[in-house]
């Protein structure tokens, strides 16, 4: 029988984002506290439809406010690993990176009692060293790349690409990737911001238009595997906008009434797994 399975996974940065820039002013952080506010919205929507959720949380955001991560943990939902500040893994020496996992899952354990089993990469950049660390430490899958759109499977480590020679693979990797996508996700979409160099990330889009993409992608899925597994990740400093809460319930309730299964990150990956089979080597 035909499983299409739908991720809704969220991007809890808050406060973490902006100063993990440098974006300290006033102004710059009141854009990180209004995930407050948004995700209070999308906690609310999602359990008016019964629909279970992965937040992928920086362990600044869950000890500046766990007020606001309490409700996701107690309404079921899955608390994945995004940090412990907002620093791309890439920028951050092998001991950095590890205390960065270390204090990340302390955060998450102290509010869910156990830890988490999930990562994604702040701004989806690994390090060299990420995969290992994160077998190290216990995960089950990563969240970060985008080697698929439909397919998880188990990233490898060890590819050699050098510039002017033919690429090597190395070994997989016991975890499983949970693949996304730029296009799946609301920031590039919907949110103005000044990007390194001076470039500017326009956004701003009309939530119709990006919806009609979202819902396109689903749709190609369903149409052409019988079995697959579809990611869209939103940031509730983005998508709690009014018109962009709008777009998610006009996306949800199309996903639902296509047939869709809303599963957590941790479940989809487990079934992936099963499918996938043990890493080849």
């Amino acid at each position: 029988m035909p499983r299409h399975i739908v991720c809704l996974t969220y991007d809890f940065d808050a406060l973490s984002l902006p100063i993990a820039k440098g974006m300290v002013s006033p102004t710059a952080l009141s854009r990180g506290e209004f995930g407050l506010v948004g995700v209070e919205r999308i906690h609310l929507m999602l359990a008016d439809r019964h629909i279970p959720a992965t937040f992928f949380v920086p362990g600044h955001t869950i000890e500046s406010f766990p007020g606001s991560v309490a409700p996701l943990v107690e309404a079921g939902n899955e608390i994945a690993h995004h940090g412990w500040t907002h620093r791309r893994p890439n920028d951050l020496s092998r001991e950095d990176e590890t205390e960065e996992l270390v204090r990340g899952i302390a955060a998450i354990r102290s509010i869910t009692g156990k830890p988490p089993v999930g990562y994604r990469s702040p701004s989806w950049d690994l390090s060299p060293n990420t995969l290992e660390l994160l077998i190290e430490h216990g995960f089950e899958y990563d969240s970060s790349m985008m080697g698929h759109d439909y397919r998880p499977y188990r990233p490898r480590t060890g590819d050699r690409t050098p510039l002017l020679e033919p690429a090597t693979f190395g070994p997989e990797t016991p975890l499983i990737e949970m693949p996304v996508s730029w296009s799946l996700d609301d920031y590039p979409h919907f949110e103005w911001s000044v990007m390194s160099g001076g470039a500017l990330n326009p956004g701003l889009g009309h939530w119709r238009g990006v919806v009609d993409n979202w819902i396109a992608d689903f749709d190609y899925m369903r149409e052409t595997t019988d079995w697959g597994v579809i990611t869209y990740t939103f940031h509730p400093f983005v998508s709690g906008r009014g018109h962009r809460m709008k777009a998610m319930a006009a996306l949800i309730d199309h996903l639902t009434g296509a047939g869709a299964t809303f599963l957590t990150m941790a479940e989809a990956a487990r079934e992936a797994a099963e499918r996938v089979g043990p890493p080849r080597t």
